[in-house]
C-alpha cells in the first residue's frame, strides 16, 4: 500500500513537470525550462528587462560609425574608379584602330570589377 502511494505521488510530480523522465533523468521539452514545484526558478535573459539602458544608444552610434566608414570607402573607391577610367581613356586615345594593348584590356577588367563592387556596396 505504501509503495502505491509513493508511485502515485511520483506520477503527480512528473505530470506537473513539462518533459519526460528517461533513464532516471528529466528531459525537458525544447524551449522550456523544467519547473519543480516549491522551487523558485532563476530568471533567464528572456524574462528580464534590458539591464543596460545605454544599449540602444550604443547600437545606434555603432550603426552611424559603420555608415560613415562605408561612405568613406565608397568615396575612395569612386575616386580610384575615376582615375582608372581617365587612365584608360588616355591609353585608348593613344592607340590606333589596329592596336589594342593587353594593359588596356586588364585595366578595363579592373574598372569593371571595381564598379560592380561599388554598386553592390551602395545597395546595402
Amino acid at each position: 500500500m505504501r509503495i502505491l502511494g509513493v508511485v502515485i505521488v511520483g506520477m503527480v510530480l512528473v505530470a506537473g513537470v513539462p518533459g519526460s523522465v528517461r533513464g532516471g533523468q528529466l528531459q525537458s521539452t525544447p524551449g522550456q525550462t523544467p519547473r519543480i514545484p516549491g522551487v523558485q526558478q532563476p530568471k533567464t535573459g528572456l524574462d528580464q528587462e534590458d539591464p543596460d539602458p545605454m544599449a540602444p544608444h550604443r547600437e545606434q552610434k555603432q550603426a552611424e560609425l559603420r555608415n560613415a566608414d562605408r561612405q568613406k570607402r565608397l568615396v575612395a573607391d569612386t575616386d580610384k574608379l575615376l582615375a582608372l577610367a581617365t587612365d584608360l581613356k588616355e591609353q585608348v586615345d593613344k592607340s590606333t584602330k589596329d592596336t589594342l594593348s593587353v594593359d588596356v584590356i586588364k585595366k578595363a577588367d579592373e574598372i569593371e570589377k571595381l564598379a560592380h563592387s561599388v554598386k553592390e556596396r551602395m545597395k546595402g
